[in-house]
């Protein structure tokens, strides 16, 4: 199972979310009470192995940037998400 990690008030602030509908509920309820109306969506990309073969964690890679000061971007969340 992916997990997703979202990264706002300038990486101060992050949040491990279990899916995508997750995220934009989680980025539409605190956004407007964050510092910072930017924040970084991240995918689980695989798991980290040390130079002796070992896990050494997970790896996240960014997916999205999403800023709710854009024009038309909570919209656009809210119709992905199927709210109004």
């Amino acid at each position: 199972m992916t997990q997703w990690q979202v990264r706002f008030d300038g990486g101060h602030q992050q949040r491990y979310l279990a899916d995508r509908q997750a995220v934009l509920k989680y980025v539409l309820a605190v956004g407007p009470r964050a510092a910072s109306s930017r924040f970084e969506v991240f995918a689980e990309a695989g798991e980290v192995r040390l130079a002796d073969g070992s896990p050494g964690g997970r790896r996240f890679r960014l997916v999205e940037v999403i800023d709710l000061a854009k024009p038309g971007e909570i919209d656009r969340l809210r119709g992905e998400l199927g709210v109004s």
